[in-house]
């Protein structure tokens, strides 16, 4: 289903170009809050809990499957934090990134799962990894 939504072009999905950028930046809002509850655990600043980590691992899983349809064309910005330009010119180099990130964020789901902190560390590491990746090639720092 998630697939079937991600296909539809943006302009179908949003009536104006600003409610696809809300949109992405709510997805991309939860999705790091929830990883950021994760990172915590993986580094020891809260004690880690399997239970929290699975939970916050499925939301980070569902919501990077969310945002990627809410970049239309015209939608970058120079201000940090925005889409450069590249996301359309490289709108193939892109969707592989978002697919490598939405990959790594299943590991991490499988991760928490496992009870195990060790595999969660290298989880956390290569989700963040991923992240960080598109982060370098398309968005202004």
């Amino acid at each position: 289903m998630a697939g079937l939504f991600a296909a539809l072009p943006a302009s179908a999905q949003f009536a104006k170009p600003e409610d696809a950028v809300k949109y992405r930046k709510a997805t991309f809002t939860v999705m790091g809050n929830h990883f950021g509850r994760i990172s915590a655990m993986a580094q020891g600043k809260v004690p880690f809990d399997a239970a929290a980590a699975t939970a916050n691992a499925e939301i980070v899983a569902m919501m990077s499957m969310l945002p990627y349809s809410a970049f239309p064309e015209g939608t970058h910005g120079s201000e940090k934090g925005t889409p450069k330009l590249n996301v359309w010119s490289e709108r193939a180099k892109f969707d592989e990134a978002a697919k490598t990130m939405q990959g790594e964020a299943a590991k991490l789901v499988v991760a928490a799962r496992s009870n195990n902190l060790d595999a969660l560390k290298v989880a956390v590491g290569n989700t963040g990894k991923s992240c960080k990746a598109c982060h370098d090639n398309f968005r202004n720092d």
